[in-house]
């Protein structure tokens, strides 16, 4: 019978949830954050979306087939060697950057424990911080200047693997640092030598964030024009497939050329390049995520 009364007297009191009073100034903090996010998200989607509808406005009259299938005459035509140049240039960039920045990337995640890890990681970090212009002057100086290749499209491509190498075996390494640890003591433990893990394990894994990497890479290379500069030149023409002194045009040189001649048809046409270069980099962009996500699905991480 005590039990029972004990029961009665203790249950309800343990059963009942205890009601933590919020505070006032917890609730301004909260506020006042979430005003401050919101607001910061609206304040970014709106500089954004201005961006796009003032370029797209102000190069909608230049955006026609003349712009596709004529080359570039002094201040007007239209922008087919550019955006074959561009086309190139970040292609070439791409094929010469990705397997040495892969390579890094593996030699970081897998062995770069030590000092010579270190120092890799120390001077990727310092080329990353190099203005893109200072690499241009020196492939100028190296390349143009005392190679003999005057502006040429070898030029240009070989600066701006320079450019993307640190951002590639930076992505490769984190790519691969997110595999766990059990993943390659399972292949050890099935008798698969180091290469084999891998580049049957660990890089079909990670593939998806590396891929998502070069798309960030090759949009990046999209955008420069200060190395270009100083190593590819310009030129009105189509490329000839020459390696060496052969300049090559580029969508961003129009850019920054054209936006201050006195012209309409040349304000248009610089208006026509940004447009292109900034839908190729949002569709670069956009297509690394969805192939990231659609990987990442297929090996179960989204529902």
């Amino acid at each position: 019978m005590a039990i029972n009364v004990l029961e009665e007297q203790v249950l309800p009191k343990m059963s009942t949830p205890r009601k933590f009073k919020v505070s006032l100034w917890r609730r301004l903090m909260t506020v006042f954050a979430t005003v401050m996010v919101t607001g910061s998200f609206v304040f970014l989607a709106a500089m954004f979306l201005s961006i796009i509808v003032d370029v797209l406005i102000h190069a909608w009259p230049a955006l026609n087939i003349k712009l596709l299938t004529e080359i570039t005459n002094g201040i007007g035509g239209g922008l087919k060697n550019a955006i074959e140049g561009s086309i190139i240039m970040s292609l070439g960039s791409l094929l010469l950057a990705a397997p040495i920045g892969i390579s890094a990337g593996i030699y970081l995640s897998e062995h770069g424990h030590g000092n010579a890890g270190k120092l890799l990681r120390f001077l990727s970090d310092v080329l990353v911080g190099v203005p893109s212009i200072v690499l241009g002057y020196v492939g100028y100086i190296t390349m143009v200047i005392y190679l003999g290749w005057q502006f040429s499209v070898a030029a240009g491509i070989i600066t701006l693997t320079v450019m993307l190498l640190p951002y590639i075996a930076r992505s490769t390494e984190l790519a691969l640092s997110n595999i766990p640890l059990s993943v390659r003591e399972a292949g050890y433990g099935l008798g698969a030598g180091e290469g084999r893990i891998v580049f049957k394990i660990l890089l079909p894994g990670a593939a998806p964030a590396i891929m998502t990497g070069l798309f960030y890479a090759v949009a990046l290379s999209m955008g420069e024009t200060a190395p270009l500069l100083y190593t590819a030149g310009w030129s009105n023409y189509m490329w000839t497939g020459k390696l060496t002194n052969e300049p090559i045009g580029y969508l961003t040189y129009v850019i920054w050329t054209f936006i201050n001649e006195p012209f309409a048809e040349s304000h248009m046409l610089a208006f026509a390049a940004a447009f292109l270069i900034t839908a190729g980099v949002l569709m670069l962009i956009l297509a690394g995520r969805w192939y990231m996500v659609r990987a990442q699905r297929r090996m179960g991480a989204y529902r």
